[in-house]
Parts: C-alpha cells; sequence; structure tokens
C-alpha cells in the first residue's frame, strides 16, 4: 500500500492544506484515510484535503512526502486522476 501526500502549501478556508492521493485505487486512499480519522467530505474527485496539522499524522501513518507536481503525475499515471468539470480532457484549463 502506498499513499502520497505533498506539502501543506494550498490555502483555504482560513488555513493551508495538503493532498492524499493513491497510485493503486480509490479503496486503498479511503482505507487509509478511514485509519487516520479524516472524514469522507474531505475527498474531493481523487484526493483528501489534509489540513497542514495533519500532514505529519499521514506521514507517521505510512503516506511518504512528495511534490504537488509529483502527487499530480502520480494521479494520472495511475489513471486516477478526476479534472474538475468543465475542464478539458488534456489537462488544461477551462
Amino acid at each position: 500500500m502506498t499513499v502520497y501526500v505533498d506539502p501543506p502549501t494550498w490555502p483555504g478556508h482560513g488555513r493551508m492544506w495538503s493532498h492524499l492521493v493513491s497510485d493503486v485505487s480509490y479503496d486503498e486512499l479511503h482505507a487509509f484515510a478511514s485509519r487516520l480519522d479524516v472524514p469522507r467530505r474531505a475527498f474531493d474527485r481523487d484526493h483528501y484535503d489534509l489540513p497542514a496539522h495533519r500532514y505529519a499524522d499521514a506521514v507517521r501513518a505510512g503516506a511518504l512526502e512528495v511534490s504537488s507536481r509529483e502527487v499530480v503525475r502520480l494521479l494520472r499515471g495511475a489513471g486516477l486522476r478526476r479534472p474538475k468539470r468543465g475542464a478539458r480532457a488534456a489537462g488544461g484549463r477551462p
């Protein structure tokens, strides 16, 4: 089982966020998040949004630290990337 987490560099709702992803399956990702008690509502299309204060918890639980760019590469390589609605199939912005 390999789950990845990027640094908490994404602002939102008054805090910074990381992304938690799997390069194997959503089932693997959901199981990992469940073990961390990350609520299912934090799942956003292909990743979990993880607040900065939970980053170390994810790493201690076995998530590998990667860059934000690597998160996207891993999702695309595994065929698990789900772009936002309206985004072009080539990965560009609408």
